[in-house]
């Protein structure tokens, strides 16, 4: 394995794709075995198409305030990274997905990026809906129509980014905790914006989440802070799969496909 410099190293803090020895065709491989990344890639796009579709057909508010949801955000992440992520197999398939030589196309930048962000946010959502959410005293406020579509929302979002998260051979790297938190402040910043232009719920309240309401500025930074850092906890529990992961595919069965994780090199 090829020792990354310090400029490097500089610019993975930046959270820039530092690609060392990445191959492109490790992106469209399987933990271990030849089966193709389509046999789940596929399902999770149609999922996610899926789950958009119903959620906001049976959306309690008008139609766009559907887009104001953190939970939504998710579901469009899940959607578009399973997308790429099809489309690098599929490159890889017809013979069209270059060699290293010239470093990582476009579109399986875009994807590793997206599954850098959307495992850990699909993780935080889950967490942070059945612990704080569904615990808060505002019962009028529901986050789903149904108790089947609650659970698909909040809870398989997770499993499925699980799925990816275990079936794929590609690396996560513990210095491209930026993303998600990148993601993480962009919503932020939405979430301040929507407020200061008066923005409303579907039940006419100031915020968009009880647990993060800007009128009470000093309450809701502690929660924003303390989501920050879970989310961050996220990014390293995935690095830590990914590389318990390859580490089994490398000694327990011997398989070349599951190359090691270098998610935690120094």
């Amino acid at each position: 394995m090829t020792r990354w410099t310090w400029k490097q190293h500089a610019a993975c803090c930046m959270g820039a794709l530092v690609e060392g020895d990445v191959a492109p065709e490790l992106f469209a491989k399987p933990w271990r075995g030849r089966a193709s990344p389509l046999f789940w890639r596929i399902p999770i796009l149609l999922w996610s198409i899926f789950i958009i579709a119903w959620s906001e057909a049976d959306f309690w508010g008008p139609r766009e305030m559907f887009f104001v949801y953190m939970t939504n955000w998710g579901l469009i992440l899940i959607m578009v990274e399973s997308l790429f992520g099809v489309v690098v197999t599929i490159q890889k398939h017809t013979g069209n997905l270059p060699d290293a030589t010239f470093g990582l196309p476009w579109y399986v930048k875009t994807y590793w990026v997206l599954y850098n962000i959307s495992i850990p946010v699909s993780f935080m959502i889950t967490v942070f809906y059945w612990c704080l959410l569904r615990t808060s005293a505002d019962r009028e406020v529901k986050y789903a129509p149904n108790p089947v579509l609650d659970v698909m929302l909040h809870g398989v979002n997770s499993v499925v980014m699980l799925v990816e998260l275990l079936a794929s051979a590609h690396p996560s790297r513990l210095l491209h905790i930026l993303h998600p938190l990148y993601f993480a402040l962009v919503y932020v910043l939405f979430s301040v914006t929507y407020y200061n232009a008066g923005g409303l719920d579907p039940w006419g309240h100031s915020f968009i989440y009880p647990v993060i309401d800007w009128s009470k500025p000093q309450q809701t930074m502690v929660v924003v802070t303390l989501t920050a850092l879970f989310l961050a906890l996220m990014h390293i529990l995935t690095v830590g799969i990914a590389t318990v992961r390859d580490m089994i595919a490398r000694k327990c069965f011997r398989d070349s496909t599951g190359v090691y994780n270098d998610g935690f090199d120094a």
